[in-house]
C-alpha cells in the first residue's frame, strides 16, 4: 500500500476532511518549515492513513532511507507502543509521526543509543509545554503524562527500534481527543488538559524542532548523556523519580521500591526494601500510592 501525501488543500474540507474541527496537516508548509539544508530533517511526508508509521519507516531504514526522515500518519490502522501493544485514536485527533536516525554515523557508540527514546521524550516534551500552554511530564521509560481533572493520564507514548545501523522512533501524541474517545480511562490529551492551542502543524514542528536541537548536542558529545546535560534534564521532568513503583520486569517477576534516579545507562534504579539498589533496564513501570497498612495494599496511580 502506497497512501497518498496530503497538503490540506482547501477542497479537502468539503470532501474526506468532514471534521472542520480536525484539520488535516499541511504537508507542503511542513516541508518548508522543517527542511533546511545543513539540519537535522531530510524528508517530510504526510499520508493520509497506514497500519503504523514504525513499521513503514524501518523498511525504508533497512532499504537505506537517509537520517532525517519524518512519516507522519493522519490515522494509524494498527499503531503500536511498546509490548506490541495496540494504539488506536480518531483520525487526526493527535500527532502520529515516525523519525529516523543513524546516531552511527556521527560516531555514538551502540550501547548509548538507549537514550533515544528518552531524548524524544525530554525533547516534546519541553515542546508541548511551550507550544501549547500544558505542564508535561515523562514516566519512565516511554510516556508522556498530562494533568486531567487533578489526575494524571498519559498523553503520549514512545516506541523506538533498531532497524539495522539505523533506529526509528515513533511517537503518538493525543492532541485533540475528547473525553467520550478516551480508548481507556487514564488516557488523556491536550485538549482535555486545557491547551492554548490544538493546532497540530505548530505543535508538530515544534516538537521536530525540539528533537532536532536535543539530538544534535546529543551527537555532539557522541551519546553522553551527562555531558549534553540530557540526563539532568530527563531527571527534573521525570514524574516517576521520588514516587514509589511496581516495576513489571519481563519473565514475570516485579520489584517494588522508591524511583530514585535514572542512571548514565537510562535505567530506573530503584531503592527496594533492605536498602538495595536495583537498576531496571526494561519493563513496565506502576506509580504507586502509599496508604496506611491496614487500609491494605498500595494504590495504583
Amino acid at each position: 500500500m502506497t497512501p497518498s501525501d496530503t497538503s490540506g488543500s482547501p477542497g479537502d474540507a468539503h470532501g474526506r476532511w468532514s471534521d472542520l474541527e480536525r484539520p488535516p496537516l499541511n504537508a507542503a508548509a511542513l516541508r518548508r518549515g522543517l527542511v533546511r539544508p545543513g539540519g537535522l530533517w531530510t524528508e517530510v511526508e504526510v499520508v493520509q492513513a497506514t497500519g503504523s508509521t514504525n513499521t513503514d519507516l524501518v523498511v525504508r531504514a533497512r532499504a537505506g532511507a537517509p537520517e532525517g526522515a519524518v512519516l507522519i500518519a493522519e490515522e494509524q490502522t494498527a499503531g503500536r507502543g511498546r509490548l506490541d501493544r495496540a494504539w488506536t485514536a480518531p483520525a487526526r485527533s493527535g500527532l502520529f509521526f515516525s523519525i529516523l536516525l543513524r546516531p552511527g554515523e556521527a560516531g555514538v557508540p551502540t550501547e548509548r543509543w538507549g537514550w533515544l527514546p528518552l531524548l524524544a521524550g525530554v525533547a516534546s516534551a519541553g515542546a508541548l509545554s511551550r507550544a501549547a500552554g500544558v505542564d508535561t511530564a515523562l514516566k519512565w521509560p516511554n510516556d508522556l503524562l498530562v494533568t486531567v481533572a487533578g489526575e494524571e493520564r498519559k498523553l503520549g507514548g514512545i516506541l523506538a527500534e533498531r532497524a539495522g545501523d539505523a533506529v526509528v522512533v515513533g511517537l503518538g501524541l493525543n492532541v485533540s481527543l475528547r473525553a467520550d474517545e478516551l480508548p481507556v480511562p487514564t488516557a488523556g490529551s491536550l485538549a482535555l488538559a486545557g491547551a492554548v492551542s490544538t493546532d497540530r502543524d505548530p505543535l508538530l514542528r515544534a516538537v521536530l524542532r525540539s528533537i532536532a536541537e536535543w539530538y544534535g548536542e546529543w551527537r555532539r558529545f557522541e551519546g553522553d548523556p551527562g555531558a549534553c546535560g540530557l540526563q539532568e534534564t530527563y531527571a527534573a521532568g521525570c514524574a516517576t523519580l521520588g514516587r514509589r513503583v511496581r516495576a513489571e520486569l519481563p519473565g514475570g517477576r516485579e520489584r517494588i521500591g522508591e524511583a530514585v534516579a535514572v542512571d548514565g545507562d537510562g535505567r530506573l534504579v530503584l531503592a527496594t526494601e533492605g536498602g538495595v539498589q536495583e537498576p531496571v533496564s526494561a519493563g513496565d513501570i506502576v506509580h504507586l500510592r502509599s496508604v496506611p497498612r491496614e487500609e491494605g495494599p498500595p494504590a495504583q496511580e
